[in-house]
């Protein structure tokens, strides 16, 4: 019988099992620092195995104070869980789409086994190191206690908030431990081709390049996309205005990356055929003289009359057929007629037609600019502004990414079908991002948010409409943002809902995990191994982050014989956890044969019941992997 653990893996161990694949001579058994027995590396084995690719005493490296317990902290295992909430949530028994509301930290923890290599898209817009208030209390710190007495203060909750200003001699150092723990556990989730744009500022940014240079390798660095933000208003500065901000591109993996192009909405495509209506758009050349002989471009394209046509020799096409394809698709390819042109026909002939790419102040639809121009993203006035709207009037959020902004890096990466993530989840302009492109491209997303519950000032607009946490403001948000995209899109039915989930505390009790450390006595006072306040889809949802199964995944609950039963993953997963399951209950799952069977051990009077449940699973069921908690 299968016991389950309930606890998140442990990263050190799992990084041991993958050096044990590639170096067995280095696993040994030994003793730990704290004098524990463990399987572990022999250090002086693997630097053998290496001989003089063992770097000395002096590298290059970017370090600081905490960092070794930041990298700790990332690999370290949880007893978390994720709880459903279905009074929150949208759409439950439907939507694809996941809105988590905790820390960060655990939550990507919590993911690492349903989400492993899945997530194609995250977008992150971690707070900016300003010196302002800091959410994020990691173990890295120092002694929990000792922080509590002399810096700040706990919620109840769990959560801190305290100025990190810059007379803390931690200053950076803290900022640092913290994201550099999350991007870690961020990386697994990536798909092999997945990216993660990250917006910083220059608090920061030289520091945040060199984690990333260090999670996802220096090889992995795409581009650092620099944003125009606001128009430099308010205060003249002493020396300069700022009005920019940048946005990282890493890849899991670069080699594995599509070439990218800057796809437009049907906003911006909009937006272009204004300008052209004013004379601000010039058309650019698609063929141009090139001895490549590359055949991806120089590819048969079929002009308005019918006729056939590609490059003469010494010359090429400016995009590959797919990126082509795209362009024609939003309108921004123009044929012209002309005899002297650089096309041929069929026969080689001199064609009659040339091709140009409409463009204005960037190449709409070829690789994006660094520099993203000004007229193709909003500023942060406008992200706020489009808050405000959604609701009717209320500035319940200041400093909002706009939504276009977004929703171009999720244009230039993401297909049909992808998961888009955001982990610094805030008002929740990922989701609305998503949403509308969905409409856009008429292609279907899924998203996965997570936000620490941090409390708004009483003093704000936001608490005085009736919004305690930025976790509210954020799911009213998507809300809101849905019901005007359907207004907008009557037509239009797609998913927008999401299941809500709240990080908590494990299922289990203390017994459940370490039964050999109480007394029989005890152990017979504390029978029941699982929380008094958990309910049935409290259990279910920790089995299936146990088993590595979307939050997603659809399942049923009927009533058999007066008994509650919970089918889920194709009838692949069944689960009944109410007290004395009758017999005949026990033979209908087993006759249902799934893979798996999961019930509480108090489900039975005792050891002759439970003996008597494996008993028929062997008759009726002999495949199924029955499971006591």
């Amino acid at each position: 019988m299968e016991k389950m653990r309930f606890e998140t893996v442990d990263g050190c161990q799992a990084n041991v099992e993958k050096l044990a694949e590639l170096f067995p001579s280095c696993v040994k058994e030994g003793m730990n620092k704290d004098g524990k027995l463990i399987r572990g590396i022999d250090m002086e084995a693997l630097s053998a195995l290496l001989g003089d690719e063992v770097l000395g005493d002096e590298k290059c490296e970017f370090t600081w104070v905490g960092k070794k317990k930041a990298i700790m902290e990332a690999n370290k295992s949880i007893r978390k869980t994720l709880r459903p909430v279905i009074g929150d949530s949208v759409q439950w028994d439907t939507t694809g789409n996941i809105y988590i509301e905790g820390d960060n930290l655990d939550a990507l923890k919590l993911l690492q086994g349903s989400y492993l290599n899945a997530v194609k898209v995250i977008y992150i817009d971690p707070p900016y190191n300003t010196g302002n208030d800091f959410i994020y209390l990691d173990d890295y710190k120092v002694d929990g206690k000792t922080y509590d007495e002399e810096i700040g203060r706990f919620d109840e909750n769990g959560y801190m908030l305290f100025k990190n200003t810059d007379t803390n001699g931690r200053y950076h150092s803290d900022w640092c431990s913290m994201i550099f723990s999350r991007l870690t556990l961020a990386r697994n989730l990536l798909t092999e081709d997945g990216t993660i744009f990250i917006s910083i500022d220059d608090n920061e940014q030289e520091n945040m390049k060199k984690i990333c240079d260090e999670i996802f390798g220096e090889r992995n660095f795409v581009n650092c996309f620099i944003w125009n933000c606001s128009t430099a208003g308010g205060i003249r500065p002493k020396f300069a205005s700022k009005t920019h901000e940048y946005i990282y591109c890493y890849a899991r993996d670069k080699s594995k990356l599509p070439a990218f192009f800057a796809p437009l909405s049907e906003e911006a495509v909009k937006m272009y055929n204004q300008k052209d209506e004013k004379g601000r758009y010039r058309d650019k050349d698609f063929v141009f003289k090139n001895k490549s002989t590359n055949v991806n471009q120089k590819y048969e394209i079929v002009c308005p009359d019918g006729e056939r046509v590609h490059p003469k020799d010494g010359y090429i096409y400016r995009f590959v057929r797919e990126r082509f394809d795209e362009a024609l698709k939003e309108g921004l390819v123009t044929f012209k007629k002309t005899t002297t042109g650089p096309l041929v026909d069929a026969d080689g002939k001199q064609a009659n037609w040339n091709i140009y790419i409409k463009k204005y102040l960037g190449d709409a639809m070829g690789a994006p600019s660094t520099l993203i121009p000004k007229e193709l993203m909003s500023i942060y006035n406008v992200g706020t502004q489009c808050v405000q709207d959604l609701f009717d009037g209320t500035r319940v959020f200041e400093n909002v990414k706009p939504v276009n902004v977004i929703q171009y890096f999720i244009n230039m990466v993401a297909e049909d079908g992808d998961i888009v993530m955001d982990f610094f989840s805030g008002s929740a302009t990922t989701a609305h991002a998503v949403m509308q492109t969905e409409v856009d491209k008429n292609i279907s997303l899924n998203y996965i948010l997570v936000q620490v519950p941090e409390k708004c000032d009483e003093k704000s607009d936001a608490f005085k409409a009736g919004y305690t946490t930025i976790c509210e403001i954020g799911r009213e948000r998507i809300k809101r943002a849905a019901a005007k995209i359907r207004k907008d899109n009557p037509c239009d039915d797609r998913d927008f809902g999401f299941r809500v989930f709240k990080v908590d505390e494990s299922n289990m009790n203390d017994v459940y995990y370490s039964a050999e450390e109480y007394t029989q006595d005890l152990l017979k006072a504390l029978e029941e191994k699982v929380k008094s306040d958990r309910t049935d889809l409290d259990l279910l949802f920790g089995c299936l982050l146990e088993w590595g199964l979307p939050l997603s995944v659809p399942y049923c609950s009927e009533c058999i014989d007066g008994y509650t039963v919970h089918t889920c993953n194709d009838g692949k997963l069944v689960a009944c956890f109410d007290e004395n399951i009758s017999d005949e209950v026990v033979k209908t799952i087993a006759g249902r044969k799934p893979q798996k069977a999961v019930f509480k051990d108090s489900c039975f009077g005792g050891s002759p019941a439970k003996i008597n449940v494996m008993e028929m699973f062997k008759v009726l069921a002999p495949d199924t992997q029955v499971i006591m908690i």
